[in-house]
This record gives C-alpha cells, structure tokens and sequence, in this order.
C-alpha cells in the first residue's frame, strides 16, 4: 500500500511542452534572429550608401529639395511597415525592424542634409563637416547630448537642426505609439494570447 506522506512529498514532474509549441518557439527564435540581421543589414546599407554617393555640388535649394523628399520618404516607409506589422505573424519582432529601418533612414538623411548645407554654403557650421561629422552632428542631436563642438552658426542650419529635433521626438512619441497600436492590431488579429507554461503546472 502507497505511503500517502510520500506520495504528497513526491516532486511533481512538469508536463511536457506539445509538439506545436516547440516547433512555435523553434519559428519565434527563427524570426528574433532574421530580424536582428534584417536590421542590421538596413543600417549598414543605408550608411554605406550615404558614403558612397556622391553628394558634393548641389546648391542649397536642391538640399532643400532632397529633404522634403527624403521626409516624404521616412514617412511613406514608416506607414507602409506599420501596415505590415499588423499582417506580421510576429508584429512585436516587425515593430522592432521597423523603428531601426525608420530610425536608420532618419539619421542618413540629415547627415546627408547637413554635409550639402556645409559644402553648397560653407560657414554654416562652426567647422567644416565630412560625412563622418555629419553623421556624428546628427547623432549628437538626436541623442539630445550636444557635446557643443560642432554646431549650426547659419540660419539654414539652425532650421534644420530644429526640424531634427522635432523629428526626433514624434520618432520616440508618436511614432513608438503608432508602432504600439499597430503591434496591438496585429496580436488581435492573430487571436495571441501568452503561450502556457507548461513547466510551472503539474499533471492532472
């Protein structure tokens, strides 16, 4: 006859994961890592470009120009990703690759903006820029750390930078709310709910 005190003290065995879920988690771990190097990929491809093209001689109405448009792009990019998300089988992985494809086309952008504004009108900073201190003016700005060694002296520059500044913050609020509710639709849209933890529950 069983020992009841034994059977109580008897460590319960967790139930093992069916096979639907492990092959689930097996696709989750699959997507983490395809968008870890989409991501990476889009920004290492955005940035090369930006060195490569040739950016030198355009006079400053044509900067202008090639920011509206630019704008228009980040925009039309950030709308077309948020509609993916929501068809996304992994909406919170596609909102991750979505804010670092936006984020990435942002800061090329204005730190292509900036080396013309500097080369169609020298003087506009306190120093001379290359890409690579374009780039670097862009990231302080964005970042809010304005270390103060590079900065906008003209009135072209000082209006782009604002404009910067404004971008970068509906980036980090509108932006990331917009990215939320797409990733709330998509979850919906699935019918998500969190997977059951099939470990912390004995059986029976």
């Amino acid at each position: 006859m069983n020992d009841p005190a034994a059977a109580r003290t008897e460590p319960t065995r967790p139930r093992k994961m069916p096979e639907r879920h492990r092959q689930h988690e097996g696709r989750r771990r699959r997507a983490r890592v395809a968008v870890l190097v989409r991501a990476a990929l889009i920004a290492t491809g955005l940035v090369t470009v930006y060195y490569v093209l040739p950016l030198d001689g355009r006079s400053t109405g044509s900067t202008s120009a090639l920011l509206v448009c630019g704008l228009v792009l980040v925009v039309v990019v950030f709308w077309w990703e948020v509609q993916a998300i929501t068809h996304s089988p992994f909406p919170r992985l596609k909102a991750i690759e979505t804010l670092a494809t936006t984020l990435a086309l942002f800061l090329v952008l204005f730190a292509g903006t900036y080396f013309l504004l500097e080369h169609s009108t020298p003087g506009s900073f306190s120093e001379p820029l290359t890409k690579t201190d374009s780039l670097y003016f862009t990231l302080t700005t964005l970042t809010t750390v304005g270390y103060g060694d590079i900065v906008a002296r003209s009135q072209t520059g000082r209006v782009l930078t604002m404009l910067q500044m404004a971008g970068g913050l509906l980036l980090v609020g509108v932006a990331a709310r917009i990215l939320a509710g797409a990733v709330q639709a998509g979850l919906r849209r699935r019918g998500d709910e969190p997977p059951e933890d099939f470990s912390a529950r004995p059986e029976g």
